[in-house]
């Protein structure tokens, strides 16, 4: 497989503008209107907070209307005091970092005495005027520019786009708002038009070229509307869900991935001509946790190719389980390997734990090499569903002991512990040696083991790709079908790309398009060998989904992607099946997980 791997330089490396927000960035508007005024934003650090406010007998009142106005709710007591008070517990520093504050004062009433009486009220609270990252900022009607240097110097002002200033009046203003629909009539959904993305470009360079910040009034309160405006280098974003968008942006760390290593996708030389010949070897390759958005997720972060996307042969699994409407990876996998719906947590045995027969068993006896590969704990509920028979998925060392009853004759992966460090104190190495295997806890050794029976356990080389995993599922299934290709012995050969999964399951994109990439390219691999060996039947699929990930942005030119995630655990999607090379059209359709295991033995027999 050619590989292309870029690095850009920092002008070109797109990271989106998104990745530099924090929650100081965040403009909490109305946020008197919310259920704990003040408090609510300030728990995120938001680093504006915005209160509007009406003079009433000489009482300052927040509210949005003056209809709205009630007793209890001043300035003083929803802002001030409460502000005050968390200032003297945190020895002066207004958030953790020294990160600053803006409390944007949104004048409704009389703008000439409303200010006066906010100066009046502030100066009783000088522990908040004389902390230099503690803005207060005047909003609505303000008085005349030119009247701005009559006011104290710890009184700021809210600039407007049409407006202009002396030097002396744009030092008093700390940023510049506008109502977004003075320039478009966009609702947030969708994109901008392109006359309406260059006015607001226009406006927001028009602010930056004064080395002010600017934020928008009247926009929608959605992901889709932040992302945008992000995007635009907009410096306050305006929410009145703060908790909302404090959490978007605290997840954009591990919901946004940019590429930066690129692979050519295999260009398949037969893609139907021998589909409908019976194969005589099997290559199933599982990607666990692997959806249709994890793969149009690896599709965008490599610019807008896979190998999996040349296959022309797909169809969808459903995969729910016996117990259980979202499967967990051992009733999934155990329904590929013995062709029996279970329960979740079951290896390979009936939902009355009766053990089933696995298709590694079966081939065995038909005079067929096995081979067993995982990108991670080989005694982990994918790999084990192939080769053990338990009642309970964490039962790790009787599940490493079943190994010794399988007649497999290659297993690679991780998990050396439950081999050879069992708390019954048992090597299974040395037991599996004297039954002719080559036992190696070293993978770089792969290459210099002549046995055609191999067991290679190495946790150091199945860490995750972000840890510095490198090519170690496609030089195994290498290993593998060498191995084999000398006999005349038919083959089955189960590869599993592992950690798809782990990336779902911690909700991190990068490590679900990094992982999905690496399993894209033992796809190109295993059909690179179909097309020099096309007896061979290769098919593609997952045990379930992991994560609920939907793609909300990205750029196939880029290689750009970001996803949301509904879930840290397993979704109930079908998931896509790919097949190629002879067989491969009857995978074609929607069907339950358990015909894998039906169809490729129909085939094979």
């Amino acid at each position: 497989m050619k590989k292309i791997i870029t690095l850009f330089c920092l002008q070109f490396f797109l990271f989106t503008q998104a990745q530099g927000y924090t929650c100081s960035n965040i403009h909490s508007h109305n946020d008197y209107a919310g259920p704990l005024p003040f408090f609510g934003a300030y728990s995120n650090e938001a680093g504006v907070i915005e209160a509007d406010v009406f003079l009433v007998n000489n009482e300052l009142f927040v509210a949005h209307t003056s209809k709205e106005i009630t007793q209890q709710n001043t300035l003083k007591s929803l802002y001030l005091e409460p502000l005050s008070t968390k200032l003297k517990n945190v020895a002066g520093n207004v958030y953790p970092d020294n990160k600053p504050l803006i409390l944007m004062i949104d004048v409704k009433s009389d703008g000439d005495a409303t200010l006066k009486a906010i100066v009046h009220q502030l100066q009783a609270f000088p522990e908040i005027i004389s902390i230099k990252n503690i803005k207060v900022v005047i909003s609505g009607n303000r008085p005349l520019s030119s009247q701005w240097t009559a006011y104290p110097e710890f009184i700021y002002f809210d600039g407007r786009l049409n407006e202009n200033y002396s030097p002396e009046e744009l030092s008093r203003v700390e940023m510049i708002s506008e109502d977004l629909k003075k320039l478009t009539i966009w609702n947030g959904k969708g994109v901008l038009t392109q006359a309406d993305l260059q006015k607001i470009q226009t406006a927001i360079k028009k602010v930056h070229d004064q080395h002010k910040k600017i934020r928008f009034w009247s926009t929608q309160d959605n992901v889709n509307t932040w992302m945008t405006l992000m995007n635009l280098k907009v410096d306050y974003i305006g929410t009145d869900n703060v908790a909302a968008l404090a959490q978007f942006i605290h997840n954009l760390k591990t919901t946004f991935y940019q590429n930066t290593e690129f692979h050519t996708a295999y260009i398949p030389k037969n893609p139907l001509s021998f589909a409908k010949k019976k194969p005589k070897n099997v290559i199933l390759l599982i990607g666990d946790g692997m959806g249709l958005a994890q793969i149009y997720a690896g599709y965008t972060a490599n610019k807008g190719q896979l190998s999996l996307f040349n296959i022309p042969i797909q169809g969808l699994s459903i995969t729910k389980a016996y117990d259980s409407y979202i499967t967990d990876s051992a009733a999934g996998a155990t329904a590929m390997a013995t062709g029996n719906k279970t329960n979740n947590r079951f290896i390979s045995v009936d939902e009355s734990g009766k053990p089933l027969k696995l298709i590694t068993q079966q081939l065995a006896k038909k005079k067929f090499k096995t081979a067993i590969i995982s990108a991670g704990n080989i005694t982990d509920a994918t790999p084990a569903a192939f080769y053990a028979h338990q009642p309970e998925r964490s039962y790790n060392e009787s599940i490493a002991y079943d190994f010794l009853s399988n007649p497999s004759d290659i297993l690679i992966g991780g998990g050396i512990k439950e081999f050879k460090a069992r708390k019954d104190g048992k090597d299974l190495s040395k037991l599996l040696i004297e039954k002719g295997y080559t036992f190696s806890d070293k993978f770089s050794s792969l290459d210099t083991i002549k046995n055609s029976r191999i067991i290679l356990l190495d946790d150091a080389a199945v860490v995750s790709i972000k840890e510095g995993r490198v090519d170690f599922l496609t030089k195994s299934l290498s290993k593998a079908t060498t191995v084999f290709s000398k006999t005349k012995n038919p083959f089955f050969i189960m590869a599993e790309g592992a950690q798809i999964d782990h990336g779902g399951h911690k909700n991190d994109l990068e490590y679900v398009v990094r992982e999905m990439l690496d399993f894209d390219q033992l796809v190109g691999q295993a059909m690179e060998f179909v097309d020099k060996n096309p007896e061979t039947l290769l098919v593609i699929t997952a045990d379930h989904e992991t994560g609920g990930l939907s793609l909300i942005d990205g750029s196939v030119t880029k290689g750009y992607v970001q996803g949301n995630f509904s879930t840290n655990d397993h979704t109930a999607i079908p998931v896509p099946v790919f097949a190629y090379g002879s067989g491969s059209h009857v995978f074609s359709g929607v069907y339950q997980n358990t015909e894998i295991y039906t169809k490729i033995m129909e085939l094979l027999f």
